[in-house]
């Protein structure tokens, strides 16, 4: 039995080797060729492979075996790195140009359950109700327990006009809530503008994906040739983040030509470098700068950034960037703090793996990994909303901020428990950002406006007057 082990684990380490070749990982292979191999563990590995392939109830694929190993390393690690089959890989392509089959639900996996981060704007999830913090326990009739996040993303994505049934367990509220949702072809529209009165305009970037920053330019030039802007508003609540240079490409908009705007830290060369308010940096090998047909008062005009829980990874780069040259001053509540890089390494057989290769960095410094950005102006959102919310300090497996320890830095902040009898409103309709009860943006353009602006709305303040 030794003997067959020890032939398995040599035919294993073959198939190792073989993907490494594959995948051309020269420095991975070179580090791994200066230490010694893990035998004990390839020994361990070996063994139950080998125990499933001769004792398993069913007969399992080679394939299979693999593919699930890899999954489990992976998923192992932190709640963002993943393994990519070939259709998670096209729905990921897809999604980054902004158009998808689905619900319209941003999500992890906590306890084996699918937890909604946040739903998307304008889309049969957003519609129905379906709220940050959401535990997803049911797709159709078959438990969530035990799938991978992968699989359950899986089954909510399909053909538009297709009917699927979700079974959400929610904080506060006794009973599961079933909701029958019409999956719908996902067109996220990432860049919104108005003018919310004469002179200040409001910007809504939804979600950072090819072609946000051509769009951004041109709803700032339709803005200013409808009139004279006094203030701007740059709305980024519930943007769960996207591409890395769209981040990059939306913060030189408003600041310095060669600004920093954000730098990486990881282990390798490539992991380590500085982003800046440059061309070179955002424009993705394009000859054509993208931002240069922005109006000139853009580098100046008065802003107001709005963030939440729900602004998340790019949406955090950039009111990180724009908080730290003070060229915004920053409003709302905590943000995400999902301060980590995922790397696309395609594979073979248009496979991939999305893997955390680096952590990033503010301008002045700060890393934002489980902390969030902290607002300037402390505004509440009204509500259930801030008892909903879950964090990337909350996820399990979360990447540590890496200054934990260090003099002078603070950690994660703790997350607030939800109140006693605080029960969460599960009817209420979602907010309407943009709209006219849109309390922090209305503090917003009032701090533009110089007036004085309110904490909380005035529903909660009544309410703790009235609590003592």
């Amino acid at each position: 039995m030794g003997k067959k082990f020890r032939q398995l684990g040599l035919i294993l380490a073959g198939v190792i080797a073989g993907v490494l070749l594959s995948l051309n990982f020269q420095a991975i292979a070179e580090r791994a060729m200066r230490s010694p191999l893990p035998i004990s563990e390839l020994r361990a590995f070996t063994e139950v492979f080998g125990a499933i392939k001769s004792n398993y109830v069913e007969p399992v694929e080679d394939k299979r075996l693999i593919t699930e190993a890899i999954n489990g390393m992976l998923s192992g690690l932190d709640p963002h790195s993943a393994y990519l089959d070939a259709e998670a890989f096209k729905d990921l392509q897809v999604s980054t140009h902004g158009q998808f089959g689905g619900l319209g639900i941003e999500v992890s996996m906590e306890d084996g359950l699918v937890k909604v981060i946040s739903p998307i704007e304008d889309t049969p999830a957003f519609r129905a109700g379906v709220k940050p913090g959401d535990l997803i326990i049911k797709l159709d009739d078959t438990p969530v327990k035990g799938m991978t996040l992968q699989d359950a993303v899986k089954r909510m994505r399909g053909k538009p006009n297709t009917q699927i049934v979700l079974t959400i367990a929610r904080k506060g509220v006794a009973q599961p809530i079933v909701v029958s949702l019409m999956r719908a072809v996902i067109k996220v529209q990432s860049v919104k503008s108005k003018f919310i009165e004469p002179g200040y305009a409001w910007l809504r970037v939804s979600q950072f994906q090819e072609g946000t920053a051509e769009t951004l330019v041109k709803h700032l030039d339709g803005l200013y040739k409808q009139g004279p802007v006094k203030g701007l508003v740059l709305d980024l609540r519930n943007d769960p983040g996207g591409l890395l240079y769209g981040a990059v490409a939306i913060s030189a908009a408003f600041l310095p030509d060669k600004a920093l705007v954000v730098s990486t830290d990881g282990r390798t060369e490539d992991a380590r470098r500085k982003y800046t308010a440059s061309a070179e940096d955002y424009a993705r090998g394009s000859r054509d700068d993208v931002l240069k047909g922005l109006p000139a008062a853009v580098k100046t005009v008065p802003m107001v950034v709005l963030v939440n829980g729900g602004s998340a990874s790019a949406s955090e780069i950039v009111a990180g960037a724009l908080q730290d040259h003070k060229r915004a001053v920053v409003m709302g509540t905590q943000t995400f703090g999902k301060g980590s890089v995922q790397t696309i390494m395609p594979l073979g057989n248009n496979t991939a793996i999305k893997l955390t290769t680096a952590r990033y960095y503010t301008p002045s410094g700060r890393s934002i990994q489980a902390k969030g950005i902290a607002p300037d102006i402390n505004v509440e959102e009204p509500g259930d909303a801030p008892l909903l919310r879950v964090r990337e300090a909350d996820l399990q497996r979360h990447l540590t901020n890496g200054e934990e320890g260090v003099p002078g830095k603070s950690a994660a902040p703790r997350v607030q428990p939800h109140p006693p009898g605080a029960a969460p409103d599960a009817a209420r309709a979602p907010l309407e950002l943009g709209s006219k009860d849109d309390f922090q943006l209305a503090q917003a353009i009032s701090r533009l406006k110089g007036l004085p602006v309110l904490t909380k709305p005035a529903a909660t303040v009544a309410e703790n007057k009235q609590g003592g």
